[in-house]
């Protein structure tokens, strides 16, 4: 059975997590209403600008097929304002962390860094742009990154969070974790 990943398509990185998916052989879909999330296995929410993406959200009439699809424990990858929906207070919050939005300040402050996952034994580049924050997380999320006493990567259950860029990095190991995740479906 071919794989097939959703990407949340209304604004943002979309093109980025198309061309790592297409690097890693994955097939791909970009999401832009309901019926687009027919048969996918997994779905990406990328980066962009939160507050235009919630009312995107809203008038694509996506926000209630996506929540059933994030209950149903579909495999969830959120990059940097994708953080910001699955959060607490997002549209879809179904990971038990707190965020502060943009914390590290404008795009002027966009920095590569190479840091350590729990993932992969390799140093691993990671792109801020305009990042925000995991100000806290919950004893079940899983801490997979941390960057300068910064949470930059976390798990909960079915959802991956990277509050920066895997894919504007080649062989980042969180875009083969993510596969892995989609590979072994629904964790609960």
């Amino acid at each position: 059975m071919v794989m097939l990943i959703g990407i949340l398509a209304l604004q943002g990185n979309i093109r980025e997590h198309r061309d790592n998916l297409d690097r890693h052989g994955v097939q791909c879909r970009l999401i832009k209403k309901p019926n687009d999330l027919d048969d996918i296995q997994g779905l990406i929410l990328p980066g962009g600008e939160s507050t235009t993406m919630r009312r995107l959200i809203a008038s694509s009439g996506l926000r209630e097929p996506v929540q059933n699809l994030v209950r149903e424990g579909l495999p969830l990858w959120a990059t940097c304002a994708g953080v910001i929906l699955l959060a607490k207070e997002g549209v879809w919050p179904s990971v038990d962390i707190e965020v502060n939005r943009n914390a590290y300040g404008s795009q002027l402050f966009s920095r590569v860094v190479d840091g350590r996952t729990t993932i992969s034994t390799r140093v691993t580049p990671m792109v801020f742009i305009r990042s925000p924050q995991i100000c806290s997380a919950a004893e079940d999320v899983e801490i997979l990154a941390e960057l300068e006493g910064d949470i930059v990567a976390v798990r909960q259950y079915n959802a991956l969070l990277t509050t920066f860029h895997p894919e504007l990095v080649d062989n980042s190991p969180f875009t083969d974790y993510f596969i892995s995740m989609v590979r072994n479906g629904n964790p609960r």
